[in-house]
């Protein structure tokens, strides 16, 4: 899901159900009720087990990028959805990163959509690039310093210090981190809190403008579901 600032509302699309199958239905709730939309064209059918939409303000659309098909192979498509229009439309750029399924958040000091990391093979191959995109194609970025390759990290664009945030995530299996990683729109920097959260993967995580502060709940660890609720509150 991500909230889709043009048109108001969330939009939700596809998951997998509980016979294994992967979804291509698209909905969106305006605070009060699901609404089905049958646009022309449509994504495949995809999960992601991450953040992997992100409303990208410059071109007020809901960027999608990759996902895991129902046998598990990895995509490496990018969709835009126009929430007025209520339509789907493939992109094709110069540049993309290649298929994965992998989290990615907007970056509003930059206007750009970050992707990071991800993985195919459900995890047997993980990344560790890093990747935006400015409403036409993807660019690869070289930072100086980037998390470690991993798969199913969560992020989200803090406003109050104006970076993207990392957090966890599990690299080679089961080596679930609890590394938290900033992204400044030129390189990513390693932040090192006093506290810090058992390791997890696949955590829901999202800014909370009213404590400015990034809210991160539940996920799971390579034994236990965590249901757990943390804020990270930094210094602009």
């Amino acid at each position: 899901m991500a909230y889709d600032g043009a048109a108001g509302n969330i939009v939700l699309f596809g998951g997998v159900n509980s016979a294994g199958t992967a979804l291509s239905d698209t909905w969106t709730w305006d605070g009060n009720n699901w609404t089905q939309e049958f646009p022309a064209a449509s994504p495949p059918g995809r999960q992601f087990d991450l953040q992997g939409m992100a409303y990208d303000a410059a071109t007020q659309t809901v960027v999608l990028f990759g996902g895991f098909d129902s046998g598990l192979n990895a995509l490496g498509d990018t969709w835009t959805w126009d929430g007025k229009a209520k339509t789907w439309i493939q992109q094709f750029p110069a540049s993309s990163p290649s298929p994965r399924r992998a989290p990615i958040a907007y970056d509003d000091v930059t206007r750009t959509v970050v992707l990071v990391g991800g993985d195919k093979d459900d995890g047997q191959i993980t990344y560790n690039d890093t990747w935006t995109w400015d409403g036409i194609t993807w660019t690869q970025q070289f930072p100086a310093s980037a998390p470690s390759a991993r798969s199913s990290a969560s992020i989200a664009f803090d406003a109050h210090i104006g970076a993207v945030i990392l957090f966890g995530g599990y690299g080679p299996w089961p080596d679930v981190l609890t590394d938290t990683w900033a992204w400044n729109g030129t390189t990513w920097m390693k932040i090192s809190p006093a506290t810090v959260p058992p390791d997890r993967y696949s955590a829901g995580m999202d800014y909370d403008p009213v404590n400015k502060a990034v809210l991160m709940f539940g996920g799971y660890s390579s034994t236990v579901v965590r249901s757990d609720t943390w804020l990270l509150a930094l210094a602009p």
